[in-house]
């Protein structure tokens, strides 16, 4: 072959491994920027990742496919047909073949029946009125607008109030929702509790950017919150955070200038370490390293937001609270699932440990993602009884 030919051959083919490699570095931008997106995109719809493969409403029981929320011992919502219909569930009566039977409470709307279009939530409750208790549906006035809450009095909602309030803070995906099947464990040691709502949730008014802040802008409405609560009588307040809503919360106590009124927090399945989550959740899925890396990058650059969409980057380290957990000091008390499946227990272990002297760890071991509640709610609601009794006056 003529040293031409090669040359051109050699070039021919560096031209294609060179093309190769940017197709390739195409591919996972696209794919990082994807993983971001999915980040910090509010979610409306719930995967449908669920089986009811029998039904016998006259002997009131269903039939899942066996999956480790089916099987989960507790009372749960179940929704399907595209959460067109809601059940209540709670007992397991039998496991086998790949199944598993549980009793169905009541069905709340729509016709239950076979299908491939459902899920399991920790959802109990999906109304205030269902608990029987006085509530008033309420506005907080944030700097983006108008937030509703729900607002429980203590007592019988005679007027009579000694200061004590719950302010809880919802999940990634989630709405204040989450919080109803926890209102009794407060309501009974007197405290008024309010269901707040923050930006991008549905219920709140949207950010410019309609993007998630991962608690670095959501803290800004839970301090609105705050202010209603003081507004009202509030003397002594402690904030609860479920899952994200621990992110948030933890932003609040370390930005907020209302701080002072914050006498300790309760996290349900919190987001101690951003980074730590992230990571567990990219291992889950198999993501190579450099691919979870690089959408962490996206989130955290200044340069991104045209890709992201979002206004301002987050700093993800700074949302590190073991790192940061000499900047802390209210008394904590955390409830967390080995099994999670979604935020490790890691980092609220960790803290624990960093901070023995004011972090209270209540372990569990088969409650899965934020379903303490819903899997022993004796056990949930005693350690939050005696958690308070022993730290918060």
């Amino acid at each position: 072959m003529a040293r031409s030919t090669i040359a051109k051959t050699i070039w021919t083919a560096a031209g294609v491994a060179g093309a190769l490699a940017l197709v390739a570095a195409a591919g996972a931008g696209l794919v990082m920027a994807r993983v971001a997106l999915t980040v910090i995109t509010p979610v409306r719809k719930r995967p449908q990742n669920q089986s009811i493969r029998g039904v016998d409403l006259d002997a009131g029981t269903v039939t899942l496919k066996d999956t480790p929320d089916a099987a989960v011992p507790g009372r749960y919502g179940l929704w399907f047909d595209d959460e067109t219909g809601y059940a209540k569930i709670s007992g397991v009566l039998e496991k086998a073949d790949g199944l598993v039977t549980r009793t169905v409470e009541r069905v709340v709307f729509g016709e239950l029946h076979p299908t491939g279009r459902a899920r399991i939530s920790g959802y109990y409750y999906l109304e205030p009125e269902e608990l029987g208790l006085p509530v008033k549906s309420i506005m907080i006035e944030t700097e983006l607008g108008e937030a509703p809450a729900w607002h429980f009095p203590p007592g019988d909602g005679d007027g009579a109030d000694d200061g004590r309030w719950v302010i809880q803070v919802h999940g990634w995906g989630a709405s204040r929702q989450e919080g109803l099947r926890a209102v009794r464990a407060f309501h009974e040691q007197g405290y008024t509790v309010l269901l707040a709502s923050y930006r991008n949730d549905g219920d709140a008014p949207e950010s410019a950017d309609r993007r998630y802040g991962l608690g670095g802008t959501e803290w800004r409405d839970i301090d609105s919150a705050i202010r209603y609560a003081a507004g009202n009588g509030a003397r002594t307040i402690v904030l609860m955070g479920w899952s994200m809503g621990g992110a948030v919360v933890l932003q609040t106590i370390t930005r907020s200038t209302s701080s002072g009124l914050i006498h300790g927090i309760i996290l349900d399945s919190p987001v101690i370490d951003w980074i730590d989550t992230l990571e567990y959740q990219a291992r889950l899925l198999r993501l190579p390293e450099p691919i979870t890396q690089g959408a962490l990058r996206l989130i955290e650059s200044t340069w991104s937001g045209p890709i992201t969409g979002l206004g301002a980057p987050i700093d993800l380290a700074s949302m590190n609270f073991v790192a940061r957990a000499a900047d802390l000091s209210l008394p904590t008390l955390i409830l967390h699932s080995d099994d999670d499946g979604f935020v490790p227990s890691t980092a609220s272990r960790a803290l624990a440990e960093a901070r023995s002297d004011i972090v209270t760890l209540v372990p569990f071991a088969n409650a899965l993602h934020t379903k303490l509640w819903n899997y022993d709610e004796e056990r949930w609601k005693t350690a939050i009884a005696d958690w308070l009794a022993a730290n918060v006056h």
